[in-house]
C-alpha cells in the first residue's frame, strides 16, 4: 500500500528514483516470509502466531512512514497518515482480540483489510500515472472483498487463520508486479 510520488517542475508525476520499487520488493519478500510462518501456526492462537499477527500491521506502519518520508510534498500525504492510524489500530485491536480466539481475530483482520484496501485503492489511483499501479488497484480492490470474507468466515464453523497466508501471499506478489513494472518505465526513462 506504501507507495511514493515525486513531482517534475511541470507538475506533472516522475517516475520514483528508487525508493519506491524498493520499498515494493521489501514488502514483497516480507510477506512471502510471514506467509509462510502464519501457515505453519494458523491452528492455534498461540505467543507466536500472536506476534505474528501483530507484526504484520506494525510492518504496515513502519512501510507507511518510508513512504511518507520519501513521497515529498505531493504525495498522499492524508492518506498514507491514515494508513499508519488504521495499521497501528489493528496491532492493538488484534492482540485484544487474540484474547478471544481466532473468530476475534479474522473480524479485526477482516475490518483492517477492508478499511485499508480501501486507502491502497486511492493511493494508487492517484499515483496511476507513475505507471505500475493497476497491481495496486487490483490489490486494494482485491483486499476490500476478502477483508468481507474474513468477517463472513468468523461467524462460521470454519474460521482458520490459513486464509491470511493467502492473503499475504496475494498481496505480496501484487508489490512485486508493481515494483517490477516501476523498475522498467524507470529504466525506459533514464
Amino acid at each position: 500500500m506504501s507507495t511514493s510520488v515525486e513531482a517534475g517542475r511541470s507538475g506533472t508525476l516522475n517516475p520514483p528514483s528508487g525508493g519506491l520499487p524498493k520499498l515494493y520488493f521489501v514488502r514483497f519478500g516480507f510477506a512471502i516470509v510471514w506467509a509462510v510462518l502464519v501457515a505453519l501456526t494458523a491452528s492455534t492462537v498461540g505467543p507466536v502466531s500472536i506476534a505474528l499477527l501483530v507484526i504484520y500491521p506494525l510492518f504496515d506502519v513502519v512501510a507507511a512512514v518510508v513512504d511518507f518520508r520519501t513521497s515529498g510534498a505531493s504525495g498522499p500525504r492524508v492518506l498514507l497518515y491514515v494508513n499508519m492510524a488504521l495499521s497501528l489500530l489493528t496491532a492493538v485491536g488484534v492482540a485484544v482480540a487474540a484474547t478471544s480466539g481466532i473468530p476475534g481475530v479474522l473480524r479485526v483482520w477482516g475490518a483492517w483489510a477492508i478499511t485499508a484496501g480501501l486507502v491502497q485503492l486511492f493511493v494508487a489511483v492517484r499515483r496511476y500515472r507513475l505507471g505500475g499501479q493497476w497491481a495496486m488497484i487490483l490489490s486494494g480492490g482485491i483486499s476490500t472483498f476478502a477483508g468481507t470474507g474474513f468477517i463472513l468466515m468468523a461467524a462460521g464453523p470454519n474460521a482458520s487463520l490459513t486464509g491470511l497466508a493467502g492473503y499475504a501471499t496475494l498481496g505480496g506478489i501484487f508489490f512485486l508486479i508493481s515494483a517490477v513494472r516501476l523498475r522498467q518505465r524507470a529504466g525506459k526513462v533514464n
